[in-house]
């Protein structure tokens, strides 16, 4: 698999001109902002922004615990005996990220603490944990952590790339069967369980499913980009959409569009600090596509003072604020 896919981008740089690692980035950037579009209507909806934040802190516990795992359970003593083992730690970090956001939902549905209060709790855990262990392992092992904390755009493998493919996918397959149970179990749960929807479980799965597309993405292509992509242009669709279906679609257009504008930004754009040649200097991809997509929502303030003009009453409210509407034909009938 790993060959059909360098196979398949050399393909591409040849039919683009475009070097392989431009046409990786690429690649990358389209998948998680695919899966970021996707799910990000979701999380504003929900309001489960600093939850999906939280979901990316909980990365460093995640390769913590991996780390731990070559040292204790591997015999794992240097760097090149950890090579071998490398593929585990993405999927270490998923699943760390998928039980403690499961546990959050727990102890929501338990307590009567607020769910900052909770997610804050365990924001504290995952750092304190890999605060305890992770300087020592790191030590012995000397894996590249900065590569794997916060990602290398322009130096994408082909190992990732494959990985983003199947997230994409599984994301795709969940929204599409659960979509409606996901958005009426979120807005009017009442309605949910009368119409027989098992919202505790359709939670759980989406909780999930947020964790491990939050840390495969980070994995991927850093924390800078995944909690941009996430919430920032979901943010900006809700100021323009009249209801939650405009609002899936447009966050999608947006993450795509930012994604792609800002990288082409940065790699034509360079900034520089005097007249010699060696005073220009080159934007990092990432932070171009995050100020594109803060940019979009800026721009997204001044277009929804238009189309609250123009459009007055369809464009009057929020639509993450909405709860069950059949005009605006969120929800099909079961």
């Amino acid at each position: 698999m790993v060959d059909a896919v360098h196979d398949f981008v050399l393909f591409l740089s040849r039919l683009t001109g475009e070097p392989a690692y431009d046409v990786k980035a690429i690649l990358a950037l389209l998948m998680v902002a695919i899966t970021c579009g996707v799910m990000g209507s979701f999380v504003i909806g929900n309001r489960m922004a600093f939850f999906s934040d939280a979901m990316a802190h909980t990365a460093m516990a995640g390769v913590t615990l991996a780390l731990l795992g070559m040292v204790v359970l591997a015999g794992v003593r240097d760097t090149r005996a950890a090579e071998p083992f490398r593929w585990a730690i993405p999927l270490v970090m998923a699943a760390v990220g998928a039980v403690v956001a499961i546990v959050i939902s727990l102890i929501q549905e338990r307590t009567s603490l607020t769910s900052d209060t909770v997610i804050g709790v365990f924001f504290a855990l995952a750092l304190g944990f890999a605060g305890l262990l992770l300087p020592a392992l790191n030590a012995k092992v000397k894996l590249p952590l900065e590569e794997i904390l916060f990602g290398q755009l322009l130096f994408v493998d082909e190992v990732r790339l494959l990985m983003l493919a199947g997230m994409v996918v599984v994301t795709l397959l969940m929204v599409t069967l659960r979509s409606n149970a996901f958005l009426l179990g979120s807005f009017n749960p009442s309605l949910a369980n009368s119409r027989g929807l098992p919202v505790r479980w359709d939670n759980y799965l989406f909780v999930a499913l947020l964790a491990v597309v939050v840390n495969l993405s980070v994995y991927a292509v850093g924390v800078l980009l995944i909690n941009a992509l996430l919430v920032v242009p979901a943010a900006a669709a809700a100021n323009v959409s009249a209801n939650l279906r405009w609002m899936f679609w447009t966050t999608l257009a947006g993450c795509i569009g930012c994604a792609t504008l800002g990288y082409r930004i940065s790699s034509r754009l360079q900034f520089t600090l005097g007249p010699r040649p060696d005073d220009q200097f080159d934007l990092g991809p990432s932070g171009a596509v995050v100020m594109t997509c803060v940019g979009w929502f800026f721009l997204s303030l001044l277009l929804r003072v238009v189309l609250r003009r123009f459009f007055g009453n369809r464009v009057r409210h929020d639509p993450t604020t909405c709860s069950h509407d059949h005009d605006h034909g969120l929800y099909h009938q079961h």
